[in-house]
């Protein structure tokens, strides 16, 4: 008999025919005997729901009383699913964050986990009980009401999992699991058996949206195996793990992710001197604003032109800061392009595997797709390229890396 924590995002209890679905799936897995933590997002549309009208009471709306608002998202959610399991015969509790005492900081609305008391979870799977848990949320030493930020109910599955020794997380969603790249940009991309902790990691900063990078961190600090499910398909989905000895045989690249929410700044004629980064990237951290790429070039007068990558949103603020700094330092202008587009390759073979830097970029430019920048990791390696060129770098290089499912069996890792 396992302890398994299954979460359920908000499409897949976003309706109540859906939740009735989902608690005939709960009853089939406590018939088999396991013990169930079940962790639950608000329903489909309501959090959005529920941050307009806060924004109607307060165009910036009070950080406290605003997750006092958005948790009354996820305790509809488990009141209702614990009435759905309880008319089928199943024993279940509903509890709120609080209530469990899912202790975290007292950052309103991006809250981290502490802490959590197990005791009456433990006490209620002991008396056969499916519990149920709100996702998203938790409470400070205070006991202020906190949410942990957009996908926050991912990180509170993983966190349950990793305070109870669970066998396994199993995050329920609309994918069936992690695919080697997004199927609607490449129809032949195979969905993965397995990947690790430090490839979905790269994969969900890079752009793959399929879980929260908080929840992957955690994952990988405690050792807690996730699993990605489809909330209503049958399917092994795909088992996120630790490295083991069989992964030198996987393939050398296991995905590939892509951003298009990219926005490329450089500053020109910046004289080449020591401290002139920080004056560059200091201003623009200080705004808040998370720098990704950079690339500093020295030209033949001892001046270097400065580039670096932000978040799309953030390009015409970084831009008036540029602005400014150039008139500081007496660079001599300033440009921003938001219409590039990020790709990575992404795979733990790459550690013992030469030559898979040439390999990526033979393949681009067979494609006349030019590199604007490059960025490496151990495991990773991102091109900026541009925005145009987009899905047919991802194709060309799904292709080139043999990851299309008609090269590869889908068990083959």
């Amino acid at each position: 008999m396992a302890l398994i924590v299954q979460k359920f995002g908000g499409t897949s209890v976003g309706t109540v025919e859906r939740i009735s679905q989902v608690a005939e799936k709960i009853k089939g897995f406590k018939a088999q005997g396991h013990d169930l933590v079940i962790v639950v997002s608000a329903m489909s549309g309501e959090t959005n729901r529920l941050i307009d009208l806060a924004r109607q009471m307060q165009a910036t709306p009070d950080p406290r009383e605003l997750d006092m608002v958005l948790s009354t998202g996820e305790q509809v959610t488990i009141g209702l699913l614990a009435m759905a399991l309880k008319s089928r015969g199943v024993p279940a509790v509903s509890y709120t964050g609080s209530q469990v005492r899912i202790l975290t900081d007292r950052a309103f609305n991006k809250a981290r986990i502490q802490h959590i008391d197990d005791a009456n979870i433990r006490a209620d799977l002991d008396a056969g009980k499916v519990v149920i848990v709100a996702g998203f949320q938790g409470v400070d030493e205070q006991g202020n009401i906190t949410t942990l930020g957009r996908g926050g109910s991912d990180t509170t599955g993983v966190a349950l999992a990793a305070a109870l020794k669970a066998d396994e997380c199993q995050i329920y969603t609309d994918v069936d699991g992690v695919y080697t790249t997004d199927p609607r940009v490449v129809e032949s991309a195979r969905r993965l058996d397995k990947i690790t902790f430090e490839e979905m990691l790269e994969m969900a900063s890079l752009g793959s949206k399929v879980l929260q990078i908080r929840s992957v961190e955690f994952a990988g600090k405690y050792n807690v195996p996730l699993r990605v499910l489809h909330s209503f398909k049958e399917g092994p989905g795909t088992l996120i793990t630790l490295e083991d000895g069989a992964s030198m045989e996987q393939p050398v690249i296991s995905g590939i992710a892509f951003n298009r929410d990219e926005a490329k700044l450089t500053i020109r004629g910046v004289p080449d001197i020591p401290g002139v980064a920080f004056r560059i990237l200091g201003p623009v951290s200080a705004a808040n604003i998370e720098v990704d790429m950079i690339v500093q070039n020295v030209a033949q007068d001892n001046t270097t032109d400065f580039t670096f990558t932000v978040h799309r949103n953030d390009m015409r603020k970084a831009l008036d800061i540029l602005g400014q700094v150039a008139g500081d330092i007496g660079a001599r202008e300033v440009a921003g392009d938001d219409k590039i587009a990020k790709v990575s390759i992404v795979g733990v073979g790459m550690r013992s595997h030469a030559g898979v830097a040439s390999k990526m970029f033979e393949a681009l430019s067979r494609d006349g797709i030019n590199i604007q920048m490059i960025s490496t990791s151990e495991i990773k390696i991102s091109v900026v390229i541009d925005e145009k060129y987009l899905e047919l770098a991802v194709r060309s290089l799904h292709s080139a890396f043999e990851l299309d499912a008609v090269n590869q069996p889908e068990d083959h890792i």
